[in-house]
């Protein structure tokens, strides 16, 4: 049966306009997003299963274009707009961010970071360069390495938050792995930068592990 013969209640969309968007499942959300279905396939019933062959809506939002475009139904064009609904996402809270005291804010720039780090393939050690207020002048990836390694060079680290006149900093990278625990090589390399960037006045509050959905705070966990 197609979606148009459902009751107005139990379709997605009014759903979500009446109920708002929390109400409705990952497979009604991502129906919205799919907008049809296929032949034979309502856009729910479709969406359950992108759901399942995904393994979920993360795995599914971190794919390359290649294996998204694999799913049924799906193609470039759908793969477009989904890019440019995410970057709308992590530019909207990297403008929150820019307006308000990161310190006050731990759960804003924990949800920019999964949106910028979750679901590479490969480790990315991006920084977050604070002004003195702790509202962000800029969040930049510095260095991109492997699947389970990055070289990060302390010196290019200092030379980039001096430009940007950085009065302090927070650090993250992902671990493609999926396990946040820092290794002794991350506890080595956040020991590293804060001693080279108190040199030159400019203090690390914080260094953030983002594996998939979850986190790990250097400084919440008395590691800093």
């Amino acid at each position: 049966m197609s979606i148009l013969n459902w009751s107005l209640e139990n379709r997605p969309r009014e759903r979500l306009l009446n109920a708002g968007p929390a109400a409705l499942s990952d497979a009604e959300l991502l129906a919205i997003f799919l907008r049809t279905g296929v032949k034979g396939i309502t856009a729910v019933d479709l969406a359950h299963q992108l759901l399942q062959k995904f393994g979920g809506l993360t795995p599914m939002l971190a794919a390359s274009q290649n294996t998204f475009c694999e799913g049924l139904g799906l193609g470039p064009s759908k793969y477009a707009t989904l890019q440019a609904v995410l970057e709308m996402a992590r530019r909207s809270t990297q403008e929150d961010l820019k307006k308000s005291n990161a310190l006050n804010s731990p759960k804003s720039v924990e949800q920019f970071l999964q949106l910028w780090l979750r679901g590479r393939p490969y480790e990315v050690f991006v920084v977050l360069m604070l002004d003195s207020q702790n509202q962000l002048i800029e969040a930049s990836e510095l260095f991109r390495g492997t699947v389970n390694q990055t070289a990060v060079y302390p010196r290019e680290v200092v030379k980039n938050c001096l430009a940007k006149n950085a009065c302090s900093v927070i650090f993250a990278h992902n671990h493609p792995s999926g396990c946040a625990e820092p290794s002794r090589a991350d506890q080595i390399l956040t020991q590293t930068l804060k001693s080279a960037l108190s040199l030159v006045d400019i203090q690390v509050l914080d260094h953030l592990i983002v594996a998939g959905q979850t986190s790990f705070s250097f400084a919440q966990n008395g590691q800093l």
